[in-house]
């Protein structure tokens, strides 16, 4: 029909009286409530947990991952009334630390502090011991936070800039450092590398804490890796920050310019920290792990820690938790592919 045509057929709808339009407003107002009323808790599934629960962090303590597990776990003890144990099992890139939980038997007992490298990127870059959609069931992604890039006080740069001319001056002469093979320090120096157009030494570590004792000593150059890990030095004055690998800059770091103020808009890395479980665990132990453990996020205190570490809440559940994690991984498949990393096997 012409909008012609439809403009000359007669109005046949039927008038709007005083009593329609009460009844109009009654029935707008019953779905206004209905659509207000909040999803159904989870319930806490019977028995669950009959024991201290595993929080695996595929890391050394110190780091970012073990922060973040400490942090949720502390406040899951004080609230389920079971303990939450945090379990540092590092080495092979996460790996280590990974298997020990696809593994484990899937009755919730046993979880994984996941973190973007290992899971994302790693599995781009060379073969590794576990298939991240087929082993692992997403609970809740906790928190997001950006790269640091820091240098050694004794290397002559000041700014990113400075840093990008040294590169290009000494190539193949300066090094980097990072918490392990495919972790995100590991591609934030390679991305910063590339960016620079010049040659660098790569010196992966069983985690940060390693590679930021080695470069407090002075053994390398520098490190981009997750802010919590390295801002206590910054703050000593240990370690001199260049940028944040973020657009922005962050309120635990005022002072240290974005990225894109640094002159290197493109270098842009973020860690995020979740929660995961071994395949095949019943889907009510996982809903409900995920309403208490974004719960527990969202206390002021604990926001309050996370946010002096440079951590911004990014709370997701289990499906949505799943949905991020895998656009994730295509995006850095695409970045590694065209950068052609690999990890030597």
């Amino acid at each position: 029909m012409t909008a012609v045509a439809a403009a000359t057929l007669p109005n046949t709808r039927p008038a709007r009286t005083a009593a329609t339009a009460s009844l109009w407003t009654f029935a707008a107002a019953a779905v206004s409530c209905l659509l207000a009323v909040p999803a159904q808790a989870a319930e806490r599934p019977a028995g669950y947990p009959s024991q201290p629960v595993r929080l695996v962090v595929p890391f050394p303590p110190g780091g970012t991952s073990d922060i973040v597990a400490r942090v949720i776990g502390q406040r899951l003890s004080t609230t389920v009334g079971q303990r939450f144990v945090v379990e540092n099992r590092p080495g092979a890139g996460a790996a280590i630390g990974i298997v020990a939980v696809t593994s484990a038997s899937p009755d919730g007992h046993t979880l994984l502090l996941g973190a973007a490298g290992p899971l994302t990127m790693s599995p781009h870059m060379g073969k590794v011991p576990y298939v991240v959609d087929r082993d692992l069931a997403t609970i809740a992604l906790i928190t997001a936070v950006p790269n640091i890039a820091v240098v050694h006080p004794s290397v002559p740069a000041k700014t990113l800039a400075d840093m990008v001319k040294l590169v290009q001056a000494r190539p193949g002469s300066v090094s980097f450092g990072s918490a392990g093979q495919g972790t995100t320090a590991h591609l934030s120096g390679e991305l910063f590398r590339t960016l620079a157009g010049g040659q660098m030494i790569h010196v992966p570590y069983k985690g940060t804490s390693a590679a930021v004792a080695d470069l407090v000593g002075g053994q390398i150059d520098m490190l981009i890796d997750n802010l919590p890990g390295v801002l206590p030095q910054v703050r000593a004055g240990k370690l001199r920050a260049l940028a944040l690998t973020s657009p922005t800059r962050s309120k635990a770091a005022p002072d240290v310019p974005s990225a894109g103020e640094a002159g290197m808009k493109d270098l842009l890395v973020s860690g995020w920290f979740g929660f995961l479980s071994p395949a095949r665990t019943p889907a009510p132990i996982n809903e409900w792990l995920a309403q208490e453990m974004i719960a527990a996020a969202r206390v002021p205190e604990v926001q309050a820690q996370l946010a002096d570490l440079g951590g911004e809440l990014d709370l997701k559940g289990p499906s949505e938790f799943r949905t991020y994690l895998r656009a994730e991984s295509e995006r850095w498949a695409k970045i590694i592919g065209a950068a052609k990393l690999a990890i030597p096997q």
